[in-house]
Formats: structure tokens, sequence, C-alpha cells
């Protein structure tokens, strides 16, 4: 196209909008759920070695 964009598609996507519910599927990905998961890892790894020092 003489604008450099593609016809079907519009070019390459700036990503959606601050604050769009759009781009929130299942939020699997949010902050809050990131932070729960490396705290709830963490707290795996600690209860692992808690486990091991006491059977050994």
């Amino acid at each position: 196209m003489p604008n450099g964009r593609c016809r079907m598609h519009g070019g390459k996507s700036s990503g959606p909008t601050k604050g769009s519910k759009n781009a929130l599927k299942h939020g699997m990905r949010t902050a809050e759920h990131i932070e729960f998961r490396r705290s709830l890892n963490d707290l795996l790894r600690k209860s692992r070695a808690l486990v091991e020092e006491t059977l050994a």
C-alpha cells in the first residue's frame, strides 16, 4: 500500500491501549498473579528444604 501499511491488517500493532479489558483474557500474566506465583514457588522451595532438613 502507498502508506506503508498492510491492506489487510494495518501494519504493526502498538498493542492494546492502557486499561483495555480486551487485552486481559484470563489474568495469568497480570502483575498480581505473577507475584502470587513467585511467592508460592518460594514457599514450596522453603517447604522442600525443611522436609529435607527434617528427614536428614
